[in-house]
């Protein structure tokens, strides 16, 4: 019976030896770094998307709320591809790129869609209009669609294995 731990080295490479858990405990420590990195990449995001907003709705776009929410949610997106995909589930990717991208921006426009929801209920129907009020309904909302879009990234969009295990970066000791 082989232990589930198992140190790796690649000596074509040079890299350093890398400790792989087997079993449960692997899963857990692939799913850490994958919550950890998507974390990060989703505080960027926020600081984007937030501080976007805000600019907008005090500058251009300062009777707009909706249209500044929009907007700024588009450029944390676009944000949040990139760094997701190169970092995140990099070890994830397996399907075209234009299939990956398609499925990232519908998972995304449905999380902008909870999230503006938010904002458009506590602005529009329930008369909370202050700068205050629109600032806790959009951090509730992108808060429901962070939730909704690491499901969703891990179900649909970086869905399956590392096409080559040698592609992981928790084999290169990156994680």
């Amino acid at each position: 019976m082989s232990d589930p731990t198992e140190a790796t080295s690649d000596a074509r490479t040079g890299a350093t030896p890398v400790t792989r858990r087997g079993g449960v405990a692997g899963l857990v420590d692939t799913v850490w770094h994958e919550m950890a990195k998507f974390g990060l990449i989703g505080a960027i995001s926020f600081v984007i998307d937030l501080g976007g907003m805000n600019l907008l709705t005090h500058t251009v776009l300062e009777d707009k709320v909706t249209t500044a929410r929009i907007v700024s949610g588009v450029a944390a997106t676009a944000f949040a591809w990139f760094g997701n995909r190169s970092w995140t589930f990099a070890h994830r990717r397996s399907r075209p790129v234009h299939h990956e991208l398609t499925l990232f921006f519908v998972v995304n426009g449905l999380a902008l869609v909870i999230s503006t929801a938010c904002l458009v209920l506590s602005h529009y129907g329930l008369d909370y209009t202050s700068r205050l009020a629109d600032n806790i309904a959009t951090v509730l909302g992108i808060g429901l669609g962070t939730l909704f879009r690491f499901w969703a990234y891990k179900r649909f969009v970086f869905a399956n294995e590392p096409m080559d295990e040698g592609t992981s970066p928790r084999e290169h000791g990156l994680a």
